[in-house]
């Protein structure tokens, strides 16, 4: 190997660690046996929740998770790789993996990281059930209101009460 080949691996190693890091949820998946149609479809999903997906080399990968000191990967990174990484929304990867997978059964979800912490399957799936962050947000909405809006009914429920006693 060359030495420019070897500088490019170690930036990409570089890489890959501070996604690993940066990303506030990461789900690795194994797409062997998705069709280019199944890969694409997926690609759009998660490019519109903001979350991006790349293929990557299983050496690298421990490498970087290495790198990022999180362990307990190593089985994770086997056979044909992908990875979601998502910045943002801890909830996006997880869903729309777990979705996919049950429409395309050549999917299969091997493990993740949320918030800096080494996830199974189970936990990734189990996150997955949860509202996206929209849904989260407009639940916390509606209990923040309530209070106002029963607030509101008892004034108007008393200037109703006061307009028909007059």
């Amino acid at each position: 190997m060359t030495k420019a080949v070897i500088t490019k691996k170690a930036q990409l190693v570089d890489e890959v660690a501070e996604k690993l890091t940066a990303s506030v949820s990461t789900v690795v998946v194994d797409y062997r046996g998705l069709t280019v149609d199944e890969v694409t479809a997926l690609r759009k999903q998660l490019r519109d929740a903001g979350v991006e997906m790349r293929v990557i080399k299983n050496s690298i990968l421990r490498r970087a998770a290495e790198k990022a000191n999180l362990e307990g990967l190593d089985e994770v990174f086997a056979g044909p790789t992908a990875v979601a990484f998502s910045n943002e929304d801890v909830v996006a990867p997880a869903k729309i993996m777990a979705d996919f997978a049950k429409e395309a059964k050549a999917l299969e979800i091997k493990g993740g990281i949320i918030e800096g912490g080494v996830v199974s399957v189970e936990e990734i799936n189990a996150l997955a059930k949860l509202p996206n962050r929209e849904g989260l947000l407009s639940m916390l909405l509606s209990v923040l209101q309530a209070p106002v809006r029963n607030v509101a009914y008892a004034v108007k429920a008393v200037a109703e009460a006061k307009e028909e006693a007059a």
